[in-house]
């Protein structure tokens, strides 16, 4: 009788264990599916001071616009190391998701008025940027989407029984969506030279 006890405590245990192990397999997957984020979000960071200085030249009487991009620039930079030091952190992830959601906002209005500058449009410089910065758009749509998938894998894998009870006595906190806030801004830019 003493050995059935035992073989159910320590099939228990084992059981306790592999929950466990699968939150902490799960907080690690949406981890690594944020530094694929903060990878495309550092490259489009990247981009965007020499975009705009490309379209300096040309537009200066628009400065106001190419200073609220680089504003919204920096405020996306900030973000990005918040929720980068702590992707479970929700407020640091809804802070990144207002610097992004203003970033886009701000590119769309400068993409908007570059359409006005007809020189600017054909300069290869800023046609060969714009298409990087496009291309890292639907680089950042792809990781953001592996992040909130990878989320919402490990926020189910929390919340059901019995590993809620696990994931309560270890400190499994949920993980925060990112999510564009605005359903407008949910559209990478569209840059048209043509």
């Amino acid at each position: 009788m003493g050995w059935i006890v035992l073989g159910v405590i320590v099939l228990v245990v084992f059981f306790f264990i592999s929950i466990y192990n699968r939150l902490v397999s799960g907080r690690n997957a949406y981890k690594n599916a944020f530094a694929q984020i903060d990878v495309q979000l550092t490259r489009r960071y990247d981009l965007i001071p020499n975009l705009v200085e490309t379209a300096k030249g040309y537009m200066k009487h628009e400065r106001e616009t190419l200073e609220a991009v680089i504003a919204a620039r920096n405020s996306a930079v900030s973000g990005l190391k918040a929720a980068a030091a702590n992707p479970g952190d929700p407020a640091a992830v809804q802070q990144l998701s207002g610097a992004e959601t203003q970033l886009t906002a701000s590119l769309g209005r400068m993409f908007a008025l570059a359409e006005a500058y007809p020189d600017l449009k054909a300069n290869q410089n800023m046609m060969q940027l714009s298409e990087e910065l496009t291309s890292t758009e639907n680089k950042v749509a792809f990781a953001r989407q592996a992040f909130n998938d990878a989320v919402m894998s490990y926020n189910n894998a929390r919340e059901v029984f019995p590993n809620s009870i696990v994931a309560n006595s270890f400190g499994f906190q949920p993980a925060q969506l990112l999510e564009i806030e605005a359903k407008e801004m949910r559209v990478a830019p569209k840059v048209s030279f043509t």
